[in-house]
Order: C-alpha cells, then structure tokens, then sequence
C-alpha cells in the first residue's frame, strides 16, 4: 500500500466523520472507485458508527465492488529516530470507569477514575486540613519500613541524647550562620526541628527538599531532646527492587503530549506524518496512544496569546482537534488526561473534560480520564500526569539536578518523593480533596508527563520516565522566556520489556 494512497483514504473518510481501522484502510487503498465505496458504506443501516472496520469494507466490496491495486508510486520520506534529552539513568486512578459513559469494558485499556464526579473539596479549612493529613498518613506508611513510626509529640517524650527518629510534613527549611541546615518536621502532633550539619553526608540531599513533602530524619536528640542532629534523610521512595509488570504479548504503546490544536504555530505536517505511520505494517503493534495533556491551546493561557492563536474559539480548537484524531487508525485504542491549556479547572487533580466536551470529541471513541490517571495498557500500568509541577521543581531545585533540558530529572525527584506536586502554594495550582490523589501510592511501570514541551527519557528505580515533548512550533512567549521546543517526536513503548524508541516526525 502506497503510503500516500493510505492519506488520502483517510482523509476522504475524515470528511465524512470516519475513522477506520487499519485494515479497513488497506482495503480501501486498493479500490479504484473510492467515492463509490465510501457512498456504500454511508448507506450502510449502521452508518452512524464513527469506526469502520475491514468486515465493514469487505461487505461493501461484496456488492459488487472489486479492490484492485493502484499503480502509485509516490511515497514520503520515512520519519527518523530521534534521542533528545538521551537515557540518563538517575536510579494508578484513570478513563472514567463507572461514571465515564464513554467507557469500555474488555479494550486494551483499562482507567479507574476517583476524580471526576467524586470531587469531594469545597475549599473551606476544613479540606485543606484534611488532604494533607491524608498525604501525611499515607506517605508515612510508605517511609514505616525504614523509619521507625514516631510523632512528634512521642519524640519530645524521650531522654536527651537518645538515638531517635521522626517522620512528618516540612513545614521550613533554611540555613544557619555557620552553613548548616534547620529542617523543620510537622504531624498533627506538633512541629519538630531537626538540625543537619554541612558535614554530614545526609547534607547532600538538602537542596533537593521542598517544602510539604513527607521525609524521615534519624539521628540523635540533643541532650535537652529539644532538637534533633540528623545522620540521614529518608525519601518515601520507589524501592530499589521494584520489578515492572510486563506484557505477555507483543504490544506498544505510544506516548506523546501538548498537541496544541489552535494554535499558529500547532505542527500540521508533523501530525499527518505522524499519524500517517500508524497506519504502516511498523505500527501494527501500537495497541494504545497515550496523550498527556493540552490537547488545544486555549484561550486565555497567557498575555497576548490571542495574537497567536488560529482558531480563537475554544469549542472549534475541540472540533478540529476532533478531526484531527480521525486520522489515527480506528482500531486503535485512545486515551487522553487534560492540562493547564484544557478546558477544565487549573487546579490538580483535574477532572476529565465534561460531557459537553466529550460530545464534541467523540471521532474516535477516545477514553478521557483525569490528570493524573494510572492506565493499563496490556497489563503495563502507565502513570499519566500533565507535569505542571516539574515547573516548580526546576525552579526549586539546583540545575544538576532538575532542567528543562533533561525533563526525566526532574520526574525521578517526583517518584521519589511518591507525590506528584508536593510543594502547595507555589506555581501548581491544588484543589483542597479529602483524600490526596496526586500520591504515587503504587510505583508504575511506565510514568508519562508532557508540559515542558522537551523530550527527554530514562529509568529511575526500573520505572521508565518519558516526557513526550509536543507538536507546537516555539512561540513568541516560548521565545522571550527561552523556551525551544522540541517539536513532532514520538516515544514508543514495547510493553514487554519497557523498551523505548523515539520517532522524530519533523
């Protein structure tokens, strides 16, 4: 099959509000009458359905209409292996579920979603008080196998010079004349002040610390018992034995982010060679797409972005990204998180996009699910996450150790941390729930983030890391805050054995 005849099918069907699968489009490459095949199948009693699958075809082409090989000859350039970002190595919740009506059972994917129509915050103290308890319970469980469980109000009850230990919420941190570093602990106990000296080794993970992140300090209390000298720093962590469950079969998934539809500078020509390939005998094994946010630009996002945007209304970016997802091949499972660009609250967890958003964004039957969500594709859990909060990481952290250059930094201090924005008040907006669902509370095989508009990949403790770039041209706000995107990658995942290939479509 020519690679430019399969475009054309596609095309022609997207004008006509289909999608097929990729056989489907295999079978009606070969035809010589193509206007005629699609007049048949929109006859069909069942020609509201949005997929058409090659049984569909065949049944059509057994009226009378006979596939014959097209004698093109043209193709295009097959698209090239990208490595931005490289493989450093610095060592689930998802599609609606019951209230998703969207939803299917029995497909390669599989959502739960605790989020949308469970909100239970109303913003009264009340919920603030109660998220970070939760966040503090549930993370000091993960941290009670190599930090003894103590309050604070039991470690002010011990004798001085004792070797003691104390989990709790940071809640200060700042340096002392002499260049040491006063770490202050809080539970709903009290609050614990802990004193860690520049010579000691746990010194050298102190500028990696945020503020309201659940740690462990251990040490020795000071004779008086009133202050804590830390020996080490404990992370609630992604255990160095972690083993990622694979598939059983030979199945791929694609990982990608920042689609940007509306926008002036949203990479058309990438997209179609980007989907164009997913219609290739290499794609076969793709089970799932994956996308990781800010499907549209927006409108709104930032000044002067009206200047930029080519379409200026927010429910037509939905439209035409709508289109543009029928041109991904119908057999293809989709699954899709919003971001700070989308149409739903800024404040994380984000719900999945409303019912009036969904009717519009229904080419292709897509599965659309909080942010964050866990996906399992193939038995391979993927944590999605937009990736606000690597923001402020980058800003908080020393640039060896976070950058927008090597995104996969700054996602290992998330796992490592088992929270994905643990700092509250600063650049990530976070709705007051109940419960805290941006916990990492079991380690995913794969963690997915977009956001930063860089590619950028690695491993940390077996977990794969994969921030999937975008497909928007830099902009002039991305040009005056030095931002240069990396633009029409694709990662893929082989779910077997969370190998990753990167394709650059540009």
């Amino acid at each position: 099959m020519s690679s430019q005849r399969a475009v054309e099918v596609v095309t022609r069907l997207a004008e006509h509000g289909l999608n097929a699968d990729r056989e489907a489009v295999t079978l009606l490459s070969q035809t010589t009458d193509l206007a005629a095949v699609i007049d048949a199948l929109l006859a069909r009693p069942d020609a509201a359905a949005l997929r058409v699958t090659a049984a569909d075809v065949r049944t059509v082409l057994g009226d009378g209409t006979s596939p014959q090989e097209t004698s093109a000859t043209s193709s295009t350039t097959s698209p090239s292996e990208g490595h931005i970002g490289g493989s450093n190595t610095v060592e689930p919740n998802g599609g609606i579920g019951e209230n998703n009506p969207s939803a299917s059972s029995g497909t390669a994917v599989q959502v739960t979603d605790p989020v949308t129509g469970h909100s239970t915050g109303t913003g009264v103290y009340d919920d603030f008080v109660a998220v970070f308890r939760d966040r503090y319970e549930r993370l000091s469980e993960l941290l009670a196998g190599r930090v003894p469980p103590r309050t604070v109000a039991s470690t002010r009850r011990m004798s001085g010079g004792a070797t003691a230990a104390v989990t709790g919420l940071i809640s200060d941190i700042r340096s002392t004349r002499s260049g040491h570093t006063l770490i202050e602990l809080e539970d709903d106990t009290g609050v614990f002040p802990c004193l860690v000296n520049s010579d000691r080794e746990a010194h050298a993970v102190v500028d990696e610390l945020v503020l309201d992140e659940v740690i462990g300090i251990t040490g020795r209390l000071a004779s008086d018992g009133d202050i804590l000298f830390a020996d080490a720093i404990t992370f609630p962590d992604i255990p160095r034995t972690f083993t990622p469950p694979t598939a059983d079969h030979h199945a791929e998934a694609v990982l990608i982010s920042d689609v940007h539809v509306g926008s002036q500078e949203f990479h058309a020509t990438a997209w179609d060679r980007f989907t164009e390939w997913l219609h290739t005998d290499e794609a076969e094994r793709v089970e799932a797409l994956l996308i990781a946010g800010d499907m549209i630009e927006g409108v709104g996002v930032y000044p002067g972005q009206d200047a930029e945007l080519e379409i200026v209304d927010v429910y037509d970016q939905y439209r035409r990204f709508s289109e543009l997802l029928k041109q991904v091949p119908g057999d293809l499972e989709i699954a899709m998180i919003p971001g700070n660009h989308d149409a739903v609250r800024l404040a994380e967890p984000q719900p999945a996009f409303t019912a009036e958003l969904r009717s519009i964004m229904t080419a292709h039957d897509a599965t659309v699910t909080a942010n964050p969500s866990t996906v399992t594709v193939a038995g391979v859990p993927i944590l999605m996450y937009h990736g606000v909060s690597l923001d402020e990481l980058i800003a908080e952290l020393p640039a060896d150790k976070a950058s927008y250059d090597d995104p996969q930094l700054a996602m290992a201090h998330l796992l490592k941390k088992r929270h994905l924005a643990p700092q509250y008040g600063g650049r990530t907006r976070l709705a007051p729930e109940r419960r805290d669902h941006l916990v990492i509370d079991e380690p995913p095989a794969v963690f997915h983030t977009g956001h930063v508009h860089k590619t950028g990949w690695g491993k940390y403790h077996n977990v794969l890391m994969v921030n999937a770039g975008c497909w928007q041209r830099q902009t002039d706000f991305q040009r005056s805050v030095n931002i240069d995107p990396d633009v029409g990658y694709a990662p893929i995942v082989d779910l077997r054995d969370l190998s990753l290939t990167v394709r650059k479509f540009v």
